[in-house]
C-alpha cells in the first residue's frame, strides 16, 4: 500500500462572484455567495484522495476549530476516504476562513485568516511523527506555519519520504527548507518570489528554473497557466501544454495539479507523463464552480496516458 501524506491548512471559503474583480477602492455587488470547503492543504489532500487508487493510504495532518464547519470539514474528508489519524479539533479556536472574489474569466482575489491553521506548530506536527516516519510522498504548502513546514520537511528526509513543495501563497523561503525539497511547484509569481526573476514565458521559466535548481530542488515544475507548465527534470527543459478549456474558476486548479501530480508518481508514472495526468486532473477542476466540489474523481479522467 503507498502512503501519500499531506500537511496544511483548511479552510471555510466565502466566494463571491463578479462581472470583473474589483479595484482598490471600488465596492461591486456580487452575483452570487456561496460557503465552500477550501484551504490550499485540504485541497490537495482531497484532489489526492479523489484520484488515487484504491490500494493508496491518504493521510491528512491539520487543525481545524471547534465549530460547525470543523465537523463539516472533516465529515467530508472522512467520505472521500482521507484517514481521520492527522486531523485534530483545537478547542477554543475557529475554523481557518478565505474570502475570495472570481471574476467572469475565472481568476480570483483571495485573502485569508488562519484560525486554527495558526496552531499547527512544530510542537503540534511532533504528535503524528509516526504519520510522517511512514509516507512515502509528502506534499506541503505554505498556509500553514513556516516552522511547520520545515519540521515535516526534516522529518519526511530523515526516514527517506519523496518530497514536494506547492510554496504558495508567494513568500519568500529559506535555503534551508529548500534543501530538503525534491520537487518544486510554483507558478509565475511564486517562482518570482523567490528567484526574482519575472516569468513569462519557457526562456524566463528555464531561468527561474535553473536557480531553483541551484537551491536544492531536482524537479523543478513551473505552472504557467494557458501555457502548460515548465518541467526541468533530469535533462529535460520545456513546456509541457496543458488542456484547452473554457475556465469558470479556478481557485482550486493548482491545488489539483499538485495532487494529481503526487499520485501519478506515486503509482510510477515517468515524470512528463505526470505533468500530463496532472494537467487533466486540473483542466476539469477549472470547468466548474467550487474548490473542493470542482475536484474530479479518478474515473473522470482519460486513462490514455497511464
Amino acid at each position: 500500500m503507498s502512503r501519500l501524506l499531506i500537511v496544511g491548512s483548511a479552510n471555510a471559503d466565502h466566494v463571491m462572484n463578479f462581472e470583473f474583480l474589483p479595484a482598490a477602492g471600488q465596492t461591486l455587488m456580487s452575483q452570487n455567495y456561496r460557503l465552500e470547503h477550501g484551504g490550499k492543504g485540504a485541497n490537495q489532500a482531497v484532489a489526492v484522495a479523489r484520484l488515487c487508487q484504491e490500494h493508496t493510504r491518504v493521510d491528512f495532518i491539520c487543525h481545524v476549530g471547534d465549530d460547525t464547519i470543523g465537523d463539516a470539514l472533516s465529515n467530508a474528508w472522512l467520505s472521500d476516504g482521507i484517514c481521520e489519524d492527522g486531523v485534530t479539533k483545537k478547542a477554543g479556536q475557529a475554523t481557518g476562513t478565505a474570502m475570495i472574489f472570481v471574476g467572469k474569466n475565472g481568476e480570483n482575489m483571495i485573502g485569508v485568516s488562519a484560525g486554527a491553521n495558526a496552531s499547527l506548530t512544530p510542537e503540534a506536527l511532533g504528535y503524528h511523527q509516526h504519520l510522517l516516519r511512514k509516507a512515502d510522498w509528502l506534499l506541503v504548502q505554505l498556509e500553514t506555519p513556516g516552522p511547520t513546514v520545515l519540521s515535516a520537511l526534516t522529518l519526511a528526509k530523515e526516514n527517506g519520504t519523496n518530497t514536494i513543495l506547492n510554496p504558495a501563497p508567494a513568500s519568500v523561503i529559506g535555503k534551508d527548507l529548500l534543501r530538503l525539497v525534491d520537487i518544486i511547484t510554483p507558478n509565475e509569481t511564486e517562482a518570482e518570489a523567490i528567484t526574482g526573476i519575472e516569468v513569462t514565458d519557457a526562456s524566463s521559466a528555464k531561468l527561474a528554473a535553473q536557480m531553483l535548481h541551484q537551491l536544492g530542488p531536482k524537479t523543478v515544475i513551473i505552472t504557467l497557466g494557458k501555457q502548460g507548465a515548465y518541467l526541468s527534470h533530469d535533462g529535460f527543459e520545456g513546456i509541457i501544454p496543458g488542456i484547452a478549456v473554457d475556465p469558470v474558476d479556478t481557485v482550486a486548479a493548482g491545488d489539483t495539479f499538485n495532487g494529481g501530480l503526487m499520485v501519478a508518481l506515486s503509482e510510477g508514472l515517468a515524470m512528463t507523463d505526470a505533468v500530463k495526468f496532472a494537467h487533466q486532473a486540473a483542466a476539469i477542476t477549472v470547468t466548474r464552480f467550487g474548490a473542493q466540489r470542482s475536484i474530479p474523481y479518478r474515473h473522470e479522467l482519460s486513462t490514455a496516458s497511464l
